[in-house]
C-alpha cells in the first residue's frame, strides 16, 4: 500500500474513532463520569495468571500437642491478608527525581574528482569535450553534512496515598498476587488509582499494611478522566497528524 493510501485510511479510521468518542462525550453533557462497575479482577479483559519461577516445596512439619498453629506468625491467628478475597492495604510511596543533560555533534566532508588522462583522455578532448573542457576533470563531487543535537531532562514526581487491594491469587511458593482500583470523583472529574503486582507475606505489616516500595512487579498508574482530562488533550486530528507526518 502506498504512503497516500495509508494516510488516508489511518485519517478515515482516526475520524471513525473520534464520531464514536464524540457521541459518548456528547451523551456525559452536563452529567458526571459514571465509575467503573465493582467486578472481579480476574475477568477483566486481557487478566493473566501470574507464572513465576518457584522453589522446591518443602514438607510442613507439625509437632505433636503443640498449641501453635502450623503456618502463623504469631501464637494467635493472624490477621494478615493471606488467602485469595482478603483485603490488604497498599502505602503508595513514589519520590522519584531524575535529572539529565545529553549533548552529540556530528560533522562530515568529502570532495571527489573524477578525470581521464592519456590517449583516453585525448580522444575524449578531442570528440566530445568543448573546447574550454579537459577530460582530466570530468567530474567533482563536494558534499558536507552537520548535525548538532542536545536534550535534557529535569523530573520530579511525588506521590503518597494508600488503596485496598484484594488478594487475586495465591502463588505455589506463598507469595500474594494483589490488585487494587480506586475512584474518586469530584465534581466532573474522576480519578483513578491502581496497584497490582506480587507481594510477600512477611513484608505485610501486623496492621495489614505494606508499603509499595516492596511490591514486585509492580504496576502503579494514576490518572483522570472527565471534562479537565479531556481539555488537557490535543484533538485527535492532531494527534494523528503528529503520528503519520514524516517531517
Amino acid at each position: 500500500m502506498k504512503t497516500g493510501a495509508k494516510i488516508v485510511t489511518l485519517t478515515l479510521i482516526a475520524a471513525m474513532t473520534a464520531g464514536c468518542t464524540a457521541a459518548d462525550r456528547l451523551s456525559q453533557v452536563g452529567k458526571e463520569p459514571p465509575l467503573t462497575a465493582i467486578q472481579d479482577p480476574r475477568t477483566t479483559p486481557g487478566y493473566r495468571p501470574v507464572q513465576m519461577p518457584m522453589p522446591t516445596p518443602e514438607p510442613e512439619h507439625y509437632n505433636a500437642n503443640s498449641l501453635w498453629r502450623s503456618g502463623n506468625r504469631a501464637f494467635f491467628q493472624d490477621q494478615r491478608a493471606k488467602r485469595v478475597g482478603d483485603i490488604v492495604t497498599v502505602v503508595v510511596t513514589i519520590e522519584d527525581e531524575a535529572e539529565f543533560d545529553n549533548s552529540s555533534q556530528h560533522s562530515r566532508s568529502d570532495t571527489s574528482n573524477v578525470g581521464a588522462g592519456g590517449a583516453l583522455g585525448t580522444a575524449i578532448d578531442t570528440l566530445a569535450l568543448p573546447a574550454s573542457t579537459t577530460s582530466s576533470a570530468l567530474a567533482s563531487v563536494d558534499s558536507s553534512a552537520n548535525f548538532n543535537g542536545s536534550g535534557s531532562i529535569d523530573r520530579k514526581e511525588e506521590l503518597k496515598t494508600t488503596v485496598a487491594a484484594v488478594v487475586t491469587q495465591v502463588l505455589p511458593n506463598g507469595n500474594l498476587v494483589i490488585e487494587g482500583r480506586q475512584e474518586v470523583r469530584v465534581n466532573y472529574e474522576v480519578r483513578e488509582l491502581i496497584v497490582a503486582g506480587v507481594a510477600r507475606p512477611q513484608d505485610i505489616q501486623s496492621n495489614n499494611t505494606i508499603d509499595s516500595k516492596k511490591i514486585a512487579e509492580a504496576r502503579i498508574g494514576y490518572g483522570g478522566r472527565g471534562q479537565i482530562s479531556a481539555v488537557q488533550q490535543p484533538r485527535y486530528g492532531s494527534q494523528v497528524l503528529d503520528i503519520v507526518l514524516p517531517f
